[in-house]
């Protein structure tokens, strides 16, 4: 009876392991940092299926849902896929997947390699870890590595740099979309806030562009207005940007700004940002 019983029990563990819709977890690394999930990546029909927010943040791509449809949208590519299809379409072509986008506790689930390789990455899969290598910023044919962050507080200053590919692309074309016209430089600026005054700008962070060998490829200032404490309103704008490379001021927005410090804050969170040094005391 104890054989027939074992036999029973192991058949039955080779059939869920051989199983395509068994679960695995697989670990998935994007431009060498490993993502933390809310949800563990899948393994159905031998294709690695992941949290939609693993591509919708990594990887820069936005999403749109509608009902059961969901579009990812990158540059000039455009991906629809539907809950439970396997029908794809790419730039108004339809392809089949091999495994239908799935909803697993509340959590949506699409195939990691063909979502990655359609936005222009590279995968690889070894012993349990999914890689994923993405395309880098080129700024003036110049591949970037990372942006540097830094900024200052009344005593110290902190630099922190990103390495998330996607990140660096997104916040750099802020940047450049976002910019308004050519400006003068202001009368009084600066990033020591005891040397402002109410109608100086206060500089509120640096972002550098560096390459390979830690140079600064294009580097961004944000300055915004300092506001008088009795109320007195100013006729300058709210918010500039120095482009310190081209030594230019423009016009910007505070959406974009809180925009660039969302992105941060998300590629922090992901892992991507590493700590330089904290003079803060």
């Amino acid at each position: 009876m104890k054989k027939v019983f074992s036999g029973i029990f192991l058949t039955l563990i080779l059939f869920i392991i051989s199983s395509p819709t068994y679960a695995a977890t697989a670990q998935i690394k994007i431009d060498g940092v490993t993502i933390a999930t809310d949800a563990n990546p899948t393994v159905k029909n031998n294709r690695t299926m992941v949290p939609l927010r693993v591509i919708s943040e990594n990887l820069g791509a936005t999403v749109h849902w509608s009902d059961s449809q969901v579009t990812l949208t990158k540059n000039e590519m455009k991906v629809i896929l539907k809950l439970n299809s396997n029908k794809v379409v790419k730039n108004g072509k339809t392809e089949l997947l091999d495994v239908k986008p799935f909803m697993k506790n509340n959590r949506t689930f699409v195939p990691m390699r063909f979502i990655a390789e359609t936005f222009g990455s590279n995968v690889d899969y070894k012993k349990g870890t999914v890689t994923v290598d993405t395309k880098p910023l080129v700024i003036d044919g110049v591949k970037i590595k990372a942006m540097q962050y830094e900024f200052h507080m009344t005593m110290g200053g902190v630099i922190q740099q990103m390495k998330g590919n996607s990140y660096n692309e997104a916040i750099y074309n802020i940047f450049i979309e976002n910019k308004g016209s050519k400006v003068e430089a202001p009368a009084n600026y600066s990033w020591y806030f005891q040397l402002v005054s109410a109608g100086d700008y206060y500089k509120n962070a640096q972002y550098d562009f560096i390459d390979r060998e830690g140079k600064s490829v294009k580097r961004f200032d944000i300055y915004t207005l300092v506001q008088s404490s009795d109320g007195t309103s100013f006729a300058q704008p709210q918010v500039l940007i120095h482009d310190a490379t081209e030594n230019q001021w423009y016009l910007f927005n505070q959406t974009s700004s809180q925009a660039i410090d969302q992105l941060f804050d998300r590629a922090s969170m992901n892992g991507f940002v590493t700590l330089i040094s904290n003079t803060v005391v």
